[in-house]
């Protein structure tokens, strides 16, 4: 799930951007609850009433289809197989697949990266051949005709796709939510007609999702199942191979070479103006791939000469949790660290073309772009877009995170998020999935 719009991409849809002059409220340090936290929606915690638990011998064959798109996707998806696995022994899947998703077990029609496509203007060079996939995945899908259809984030491929199946009478699942609650909130009579089942990662989307009686259950972030509560850094320095003692900024400027290819640069010159200011700071790099390793290698070379930075291969986590501060791109990254428990900065950059419909036309409802500040509905972590996402602008900011006084009310309101999305999601999503499936054939 990035950072970025799901109109501009059919990847993620976990947070939005901001308009103009916007993603500024209460200060970091006020502690009152949250709209996004304050008020859950009914079953929150707790499974739908609808909902129960399926053992092995009440499920039989299972035959399920998965597209999902790109990395998160991916990660998501693999946790989503073992935990149906669990309750469905039988179970075939099948789809658009990561390699954690066919390490788990599914059989991939194509690969996950074959959806990684950022922005508007990205997106209309890719566009005939993202069409030729879907039509010859459909064809696919109405041939094999599986028991559920799950389309996992990546809402501008996969609506369409389950839109059509489910006019076929085949089940439709999305897990997670477009973000519809931020803008174009019309599109949400689309979803309903498209899926019959939304399963959300947020807990303010079901209750959108309840507003406007279409069926959605919160499960919870897998992430916050995986992530320990406590995340202390020196493990991590030590295992990295780090200095202990110094402190550290991690950088992460994205998982995808367009992404690095925005903000590797404005990154790269905001090492070498950090480490003009504080040379005691050391600096690690986790990179998603070899092609964001290559090209943010590139960029230091460029605009970080002789600056030493740790860069490594993948290990995000670990270079998050050995961070004093974080400077990163807009995007799941951005919850991971906010359940790592650590300051961040959070710069966002796309293409003019993309950029003006989202300021200019204010096409976006929601306040703040990055997963932390969304969740708290106020701003707890400084957040940067477009021309703003410069070295005078990202270093004094990252200073002062790693300066801020108030860490310690900070990593308490990171702890109450990381509470509210530890809800065991894959094991509640797959238990959706299957009950969802088991009404149809009784009804059938």
């Amino acid at each position: 799930m990035n950072g970025y719009p799901d109109f501009t991409s059919p990847a993620q849809a976990g947070e939005v951007a901001p308009r103009a002059g916007e993603g500024f409220g209460p200060s970091p340090g006020q502690q009152e609850p949250s709209p996004g936290l304050r008020e859950p929606s009914p079953g929150l915690r707790e499974p739908s009433p609808g909902l129960r638990p399926t053992s092995p011998t009440d499920v039989g064959e299972v035959g399920i289809a998965l597209v999902a798109g790109e990395a998160s996707g991916d990660n998501l998806g693999g946790a989503l197989i073992h935990a149906l696995q669990q309750r469905a022994p039988d179970m075939r899947c099948y789809g658009v697949a990561g390699p954690r998703m066919v390490e788990a077990g599914c059989e991939a029609w194509h690969s996950s990266e074959e959806l990684a496509v950022m922005g508007l203007a990205e997106i209309l060079r890719h566009l005939p051949r993202l069409l030729r996939l879907r039509r010859d995945l459909v064809a696919r899908l109405i041939h094999e005709r599986p028991d559920v259809f799950v389309g996992i984030d990546s809402p501008e491929f996969n609506l369409r796709v389950a839109g059509q199946l489910k006019a076929r009478g085949v089940p439709t699942v999305q897990y997670v939510s477009p973000q519809v609650w931020a803008w174009r909130q019309g599109r949400v009579k689309t979803i309903g007609q498209s899926v019959d089942l939304v399963l959300c990662v947020l807990p303010f989307e079901s209750r959108f999702y309840d507003e406007h009686s279409v069926r959605a259950v919160f499960v919870g972030h897998p992430l916050a199942d995986r992530i320990p509560l406590d995340s202390p850094p020196m493990p991590a320095r030590l295992a990295l191979g780090l200095e202990p003692a110094a402190p550290t900024v991690a950088i992460l400027p994205g998982s995808r070479r367009a992404e690095v290819g925005k903000l590797g640069a404005p990154f790269a010159a905001t090492i070498a103006w950090l480490q003009q200011q504080r040379p005691e700071l050391q600096f690690v790099a986790p990179m998603a791939n070899p092609a964001a390793r290559t090209a943010f290698e590139a960029c230091l070379a460029q605009h970080a000469p002789g600056v030493p930075v740790c860069v490594i291969d993948g290990r995000a986590q670990e270079a998050v949790a050995a961070a004093d501060a974080v400077l990163l791109a807009s995007g799941t990254a951005t919850l991971e660290t906010a359940l790592v428990k650590r300051p961040m900065v959070v710069a966002y950059r796309v293409a003019p073309l993309t950029s003006w419909l989202l300021r200019d036309l204010k096409l976006m409802k929601a306040e703040f772009f990055s997963h932390p500040n969304l969740l708290a509905g106020r701003r707890l972590v400084p957040e940067f877009f477009q021309e703003q996402v410069t070295p005078d602008v990202l270093g004094p900011a990252v200073l002062e995170q790693l300066d801020r006084p108030d860490r310690a009310e900070l990593v308490a309101t990171f702890t109450e998020i990381h509470h509210t999305l530890r809800c065991d999601a894959s094991a509640r999503a797959a238990e959706a999935i299957l009950d969802l499936r088991s009404r149809r054939r009784v009804t059938a």
